[in-house]
C-alpha cells in the first residue's frame, strides 16, 4: 500500500467513525490561555515530568503551557484536529500511536519542522535519521512532522518470585500449568499484534506482517487464543491502567502483557510479597513511541518558537531520566545514562542501579529482530474488529 492510500484509508475510517459528533464540538475542560502560553492536547499521566503540574516542563522550556488532558482514540483525535475545531484550540498535540501523524500530516492539520530550532535534535537516537528503523515514525513524504517524547518495546509482566525463573518466550502463556494465571490486554492492537510475532516466530502460523495482517491471519492469530481461551488459560483481559496493576499485584495472575509502567507500578505495590519483573521475549514485541506535533493552527499563531522550546525539553537527558525512572519509558536521546551518573541529587546510587538495569534491559528489547511496529490503522482493521469480538464472545 502506498502512502497516499493509507492517509486516505486511515482518515476515511476515523472521520466516519460511530461517535464523531462527540468530539466535533468544544473539548470541556480546554482553558483559554494567555497569548503567550503554548497551548497543548496532551496525556499529562506521561507527557509531564518533574512535577504533578506542567510547572517543571515550563521551567525547563522558559514557556508557559496551557495543557488539555487528552484521553481520545486515535480515531476522535484525528477528527478533533481535521474536522473538528482541534486547530483553533490547541498548537501542539500529540499522538495515540502508529500511523496519526501521516494522517494528520495528509489533511494539513500539522505542518513540518525545522529541526536547527531544536538544539537537542542532534542528540536524537539515530533510529529516527533518515534511513533508521524509527524514521518513518516522524516523517510524512520525506519531511520531518513530529517530535519523539517517550517510547517502548511491550512485552510481558510476570512474578519472579513465584515463578522462579525468568521468561523469554510468550509460549510461557500457554503452559498448561499455568492455566487461569495469565492475563491479555483487552485491545487488538497489541495483543494481535504480540500474539502475531509469536505465532509467526514460532513458526505455527505463516504471517507476513504482524503489524498489518490480513483477514485469514487476523483469523488464525484469534482462533489461537479462542481455543485457549476456551481452555480457560487466560484469567481476564484487563481494561485501564489501574485494572492491569491490579491484577498483578494482588497475586490474581502470574504473568499478564501490559505496558511496563504497570509492571513498575505493581512491584511498588507488592512490598516484599512479589518480585514483579519484565521480560524480553525471544520472538520480538510490539514498539511504539509518543511525540508531540505543531498544529496548523499554531503555526498561524506564531506559536513555532513556544513549541520548539517544548520539543528541545522532551529531547533532553532532564526529561529522559526522569521518564525513564518515574514510568519506565524509554528516552528518546543519547546521553541519558551519563546525566543519571552525574546526577546523584537526583538519582541515588541504588536509583541509579534501577533506573540503568531497566535501561540496560528495554535496549535488549528493541533489539529484538522479531519486533514489529504498532499500527493503529491496519489495512484490514474491520476484520481485526469483528475477530476480537468473536473471541471475546467466547
Amino acid at each position: 500500500m502506498n502512502q497516499m492510500q493509507w492517509t486516505r484509508r486511515a482518515f476515511m475510517y476515523a472521520t466516519s467513525s460511530i461517535g464523531a459528533a462527540a468530539v466535533l464540538g468544544r473539548i470541556p475542560g480546554a482553558s483559554a490561555a494567555d497569548g503567550q502560553a503554548l497551548k497543548i492536547w496532551a496525556n499529562p499521566g506521561v507527557h509531564k515530568v518533574g512535577a504533578k503540574d506542567w510547572s517543571a516542563m515550563e521551567s525547563q522550556g522558559g514557556i508557559s503551557i496551557a495543557a488539555t488532558a487528552k484521553s481520545a482514540r486515535a480515531d476522535e483525535a484525528i477528527q478533533k484536529m481535521v474536522v473538528g475545531d482541534g486547530n483553533k484550540l490547541f498548537d501542539a498535540v500529540t499522538d495515540n500511536g502508529g500511523g496519526m501523524e501521516d494522517a494528520l500530516a495528509s489533511q494539513g492539520a500539522i505542518v513540518p519542522l525545522d529541526t536547527s530550532q531544536v538544539p537537542n535534535w542532534k542528540n536524537i537516537l539515530p533510529v529516527y535519521n533518515e534511513g533508521g528503523l524509527a524514521a518513518h515514525t516522524i516523517r510524512y513524504e520525506g519531511q520531518v512532522y513530529a517530535t519523539p517524547m517517550i517510547s517502548n518495546a511491550d512485552s510481558m509482566a510476570y512474578d519472579y518470585k513465584e515463578l522462579g525463573f525468568h521468561p523469554d518466550s510468550w509460549g510461557i502463556m500457554f503452559d498448561a500449568q499455568f492455566k487461569g494465571r495469565v492475563a491479555l490486554q483487552n485491545d487488538f492492537g497489541p495483543t494481535l499484534t504480540n500474539m502475531a510475532i509469536y505465532l509467526k516466530e514460532s513458526g505455527k502460523i505463516e504471517i507476513d506482517n504482524p503489524s498489518d495482517m490480513t483477514p485469514k491471519e487476523v483469523q488464525a492469530v484469534c482462533e489461537f487464543l479462542i481455543d485457549w481461551k476456551k481452555k480457560g488459560q487466560f484469567r481476564t483481559f484487563w481494561d485501564g491502567f489501574q485494572n492491569g496493576v491490579g491484577i498483578l499485584a494482588s497475586g490474581e495472575v502470574l504473568m499478564s502483557s501490559c505496558w511496563e509502567p504497570i509492571q513498575i507500578i505493581a512491584n511498588r505495590k507488592t512490598g516484599d510479597k512479589a518480585d514483579i519483573r519484565y521480560g524480553t521475549m525471544k520472538e520480538g514485541h510490539q514498539t511504539w513511541n509518543n511525540m508531540i506535533m505543531l498544529t496548523r493552527g499554531g503555526r498561524e499563531r506564531g506559536a513555532d518558537e513556544l513549541y520548539y522550546n517544548l520539543a528541545n525539553v522532551y529531547l533532553s537527558p532532564w526529561f529522559g531520566a526522569r521518564t525513564l525512572s518515574g514510568l519506565g519509558f524509554a528516552p528518546q536521546m543519547l546521553g541519558v545514562d551519563e546525566y543519571i551518573k552525574a546526577h546523584p541529587d537526583d538519582f541515588a546510587p541504588d536509583v541509579q542501579e534501577i533506573v540503568l538495569d531497566i535501561l540496560t534491559r528495554k535496549n535488549a528489547r528493541f533489539a529484538v529482530t522479531g519486533n514489529a511496529w504498532q499500527n493503529v490503522f491496519p489495512t484490514h482493521i474491520r476484520a481485526y474488529q469483528d475477530w476480537w469480538a468473536r473471541l471475546q464472545a467466547a
